[in-house]
């Protein structure tokens, strides 16, 4: 593989079948850029770990993971088209969406719009926990969305690789991370807490943080929009005690299924009232 540092690519430059046209977006484990597949006649997503990260022990790792995420066919997960080494470089192609999550986060998010995409990274979840695979880095720019609304999660497999070369190079930031994830003991619970994170921040527009005391900001905001039974559910979600948690997020899901109507019931109500 290529030296120490990170060498970027440049535009309309062609890596095997690929020409690259624009990047995407950077951080400390990769590079992710918008090609043209040549040979499919399609766009795609690229992502590239800097060179510096690949060594015998990340493609060991890699094969590892990427033989668990080929498990997974589910609707609300991004698969991987292509992984393979050109010209040096390990290149991971997946499908290409409009924007992630953390962009349509910049705007304005209405309560149906936030439990439908909420339902959506549930259901990818859910899916992956009943298959015994933890994401390990569930966090808005992971999910992709489509023009057909769709959310995908992206990243199974290699999310725990670049968690793993990250926090071992000393950069990264603890984000969506659940505090004992942060402590090297990830589990299910710890990817319904990130979950947990995720709908607490598009419902109130706060980013609750460490040590993530109870009420945390924006909860009067949320206390405004939302049925009180779901801040709840959001409480017991982002629990910094793991027990305290749902077990998984198959068992999220099932009880964020149950409360959605009530959820979206009470907030008619609530407009009907203020009409």
């Amino acid at each position: 593989m290529r030296g120490p540092f990170t060498v970027a690519l440049k535009i309309r430059q062609k890596l095997g079948k690929f020409r690259i046209e624009k990047r995407l977006s950077e951080g400390g484990f990769a590079t992710v850029y918008q090609a043209f597949d040549t040979i499919e006649g399609q766009r795609v997503a690229l992502k590239i770990p800097h060179a510096h990260q690949v060594d015998e022990d990340l493609m060991k790792d890699f094969r590892h993971e990427a033989r668990l995420a080929a498990k997974l066919n589910h609707p609300n997960i991004l698969g991987i088209k292509d992984a393979s080494v050109i010209n040096d470089y390990l290149v991971i192609s997946m499908p290409l969406g409009e924007r992630t999550l953390a962009d349509r986060l910049q705007k304005r998010i209405s309560l149906k719009t936030a439990l439908g995409l909420a339902e959506q990274f549930l259901e990818a979840l859910a899916y992956a926990h009943q298959e015994k695979i933890i994401h390990c880095d569930v966090k808005p720019e992971n999910m992709v969305l489509f023009a057909d609304k769709s959310l995908r999660l992206a990243d199974f497999g290699i999310a725990k690789m670049a968690l793993k070369t990250v926090r071992g190079s000393g950069t990264g930031t603890v984000g969506y991370m659940a505090p004992e994830q942060a402590m090297g003991k990830p589990s299910p619970r710890s990817d319904v807490f990130s979950a947990g994170l995720i709908m607490y921040r598009m419902l109130s527009g706060e980013w609750p943080d460490w040590p993530y005391d109870w009420p945390p900001a924006g909860i009067k905001k949320l206390r405004a929009k939302v049925h009180p039974d779901f801040i709840a559910f959001l409480k017991k979600a982002i629990e910094p005690q793991p027990r305290r948690r749902f077990r998984d997020c198959e068992q999220m899901r099932n009880a964020f299924l149950r409360l959605k109507p009530r959820v979206l019931n009470y907030a008619e109500r609530k407009r009907s009232k203020s009409a």
